[in-house]
């Protein structure tokens, strides 16, 4: 049954892994796992599965503190929102086996993203849970703390530039485009 609700190929499931606390595919009788949905899923019900069921109901502040807290050794905490195109340095992820999409179409996703969180309409946490083309969707996004040369240097400058509450602009690096909350 879980297999049909995540819209996964046959002999695909979802699991979850303890070291990376993220969900992966596994096929028992392939003993494949993979990061990356197996072809042939079917997108739109996996989202809905995956946000249903492998998702963070909410950022707690004891799984972090607070930003700015003293002890993080120049560390700050982020979240983020990822669009990739066909021309990022990995086009896949937990949403689709191979991204298609050109840097001009995923442009124009992220600005409609931008578009409702700076409306108010949704936060960048709970858009990131379905519509994240990184596996951090299931954290909302959260990063949690990093320090100066964890990140792609774009992704630090701009992080880094963010005070607390605030989302950048896009942001672009080789992984595709972002979007960032500190």
């Amino acid at each position: 049954m879980q297999k049909a609700d995540a819209g996964l190929p046959a002999g695909w499931e979802v699991r979850h892994s303890n070291s990376k606390n993220l969900p992966y595919y596994f096929n028992e009788s392939q003993k494949l796992s993979r990061w990356e949905p197996p072809p042939g899923t079917d997108t739109e019900k996996l989202k809905t599965y995956m946000a249903e069921h492998h998702s963070a109901p909410e950022i707690r502040p004891e799984a972090g503190g607070a930003n700015g807290n003293p002890g993080n050794n120049g560390k700050i905490r982020a979240s983020h929102l990822l669009v990739k195109h066909k021309d990022s340095r990995r086009p896949s992820s937990w949403r689709e086996a191979e991204i298609k999409r050109t840097k001009e179409e995923a442009m124009s996703i992220i600005l409609g993203h931008e578009a409702r969180i700076r409306s108010g309409q949704t936060s960048l946490g709970q858009l990131a849970v379905s519509e994240s083309d990184c596996s951090s969707a299931r954290k909302m996004g959260d990063l949690g703390f990093f320090g100066k040369g964890d990140m792609q240097k774009e992704f630090e400058d701009a992080a880094f530039q963010l005070k607390p509450g605030d989302v950048s602009r896009v942001v672009e690096t080789a992984s595709g485009l972002h979007l960032i909350e500190r």
